[in-house]
């Protein structure tokens, strides 16, 4: 799943807990987001403004690169370059919007999760999407991003150390930083204790113990 991409991009462990070792724990920041993608991926609201076109939870991917997702916003952009869309005439230029929670951050897992969305747009609808924006729930305001070619190298090569660590069935070993403390998965992760068996196996021998 593209969505996967923003765990990967922040931490490699957190999304081997996630989406190998099936690991998930909600917090406040957790469910805020849930429910400000729940109201984004309405598929029934299509909104047609003049030279403009919002599709919502719209489905993409990628046979090349092996991924899937769902896109928050897609803004069709009336513009010479785009392409056609059924039912409307004209030409439509794709421009991916993602909603996030808080603020803007001082990684780019976001920016990477947006630009796979991108990528699946060309490929699926052979036309450029040069660019698209973050939206936060904090200032309440848009983040334009370009998806440059540095990026989009960077979107591939993540998505091929995921296959990889998901064929191996591989979860790194933790690694502590700064951002730990916002993780939901930070009493799951065992960051502190550095324990070579997995989260699964800690979780199930802890079942055991309270059943005895």
């Amino acid at each position: 799943m593209i969505s996967a991409l923003q765990h990967f991009a922040f931490c490699r462990r957190q999304w081997a807990l996630i989406h190998i070792e099936q690991v998930w724990q909600d917090n406040a920041r957790t469910i805020e987001g849930n429910l400000m993608h729940r109201r984004a991926h309405d598929e029934k609201q299509v909104e047609k403004r003049g030279d403009l076109i919002i599709m919502r939870g719209l489905r993409v991917q990628s046979a090349r690169m092996n991924v899937t997702g769902i896109c928050d916003v897609v803004e069709f952009h009336r513009h010479p370059t785009g392409v056609c869309l059924p039912d409307y005439d004209g030409l439509w230029l794709p421009y991916p919007v993602e909603y996030k929670r808080g603020k803007p951050k001082a990684h780019d897992a976001d920016e990477l999760q947006l630009c796979a969305q991108a990528m699946c747009l060309e490929e699926m609808l052979l036309c450029d999407v040069p660019e698209g924006s973050l939206y936060y729930g904090e200032p309440h305001r848009r983040a334009r991003v370009l998806f440059t070619a540095d990026m989009r190298t960077r979107v591939e090569a993540m998505l091929a150390e995921m296959h990889q660590y998901t064929q191996r069935g591989y979860t790194p070993r933790p690694s502590p930083t700064k951002g730990c403390n916002a993780c939901s998965l930070k009493d799951l992760c065992l960051s502190k204790l550095h324990k070579t068996q997995s989260v699964a196996s800690y979780i199930r021998l802890s079942m055991k113990e309270d059943d005895a």
